[in-house]
């Protein structure tokens, strides 16, 4: 399934690429967002993790650098039967983590110190399970693409701004500043939305197989709750809406009209599913 998921957020993505191309710049402006949506979905396939690292300024970290936090992942990713991913550390007091990568064998985990230093080790064990619960599931490819290409969209958007703003020439049916200028305001939207479609029953299914994976539904339900309000008084530093839905919990607060584009169900109504995990009212 999630293949197919993937497979429809590059298609679609491209569709929408060529769109804002012909709005831009008529039919030479959607052969160039042709090739150049080529060249993404490759790059987006092969290096989006990396970007997403480089974003944070992910640090790599081993046995011999990180003992506690490194000896959890592997022992989690044993419970999981996964194979060990590459383990990062994001220097930032906000507690928070995601998972990257194309598949389970080029998988990479991350966290940020505040979440090492905020947790305990049940709470810390239960957030590094969920993120291995989205290796499982394969939900990373599709997560990582989408942090990529939603970016890139919306930046394109932005760029068919400043070609209104500056004139441009119009070739064949395209160049209609109205379009574009409907598209400037779309665009990032649509991108939006089509996030919010692949990101929000992920999380359920992540915590329920966090849970089945660290065996302490509890203990990530507490931490839920320890991450939600200590990202609502600071977000993580130099977070992107377009890879918010990576992380365990939104960076990003939004309240109103903004809480409409949130990338991840309640907190409290995820917590409430793990505490009926835990007592036996939901299977895990």
């Amino acid at each position: 399934m999630n293949t197919l998921k993937t497979v429809f957020l590059m298609t679609l993505m491209m569709v929408l690429f060529l769109l804002v191309g012909y709005l831009i710049g008529g039919k030479s402006g959607m052969t160039i967002a042709f090739i150049f949506s080529l060249i993404m979905n490759f790059g987006a396939y092969w290096f989006s993790d990396k970007m997403v690292l480089a974003m944070y300024r992910a640090k790599q970290v081993t046995r011999e650098t990180a003992p506690r936090f490194y000896a959890m992942v592997e022992q989690l990713s044993k419970n999981a039967n996964l194979p060990m991913p590459r383990v990062y550390i994001i220097e930032d007091p906000t507690p928070n983590a995601f998972a990257t990568g194309r598949n389970p064998q080029n998988a990479a985990v991350a966290a940020t110190t505040g979440i090492l230093q905020g947790l305990n080790n049940e709470e810390l064990a239960g957030v590094m399970a969920h993120e291995l619960a989205h290796i499982k599931h394969r939900d990373i490819l599709t997560g990582t693409i989408a942090a990529t290409l939603v970016g890139t969209i919306t930046y394109i958007a932005q760029m068919a701004g400043w070609a209104m703003m500056f004139g441009r020439s119009d070739d064949d049916e395209g160049g209609n500043p109205l379009a574009s200028l409907l598209m400037l305001i779309l665009a990032p939207i649509a991108a939006t939305l089509l996030q919010l479609a692949i990101s929000r029953s992920r999380e359920y299914a992540a915590d329920a197989g966090g849970a089945q994976i660290s065996g302490n539904p509890m203990a990530l339900a507490s931490a839920l709750g320890k991450i939600s309000r200590a990202n609502l008084v600071k977000p993580v530093d130099h977070v992107n809406p377009s890879s918010a839905h990576m992380f365990i919990v939104n960076p990003l607060s939004g309240k109103g009209f903004a809480s409409l584009f949130s990338t991840h169900p309640p907190v409290e109504e995820r917590i409430k599913r793990l505490q009926e995990i835990s007592s036996g009212r939901r299977m895990a």
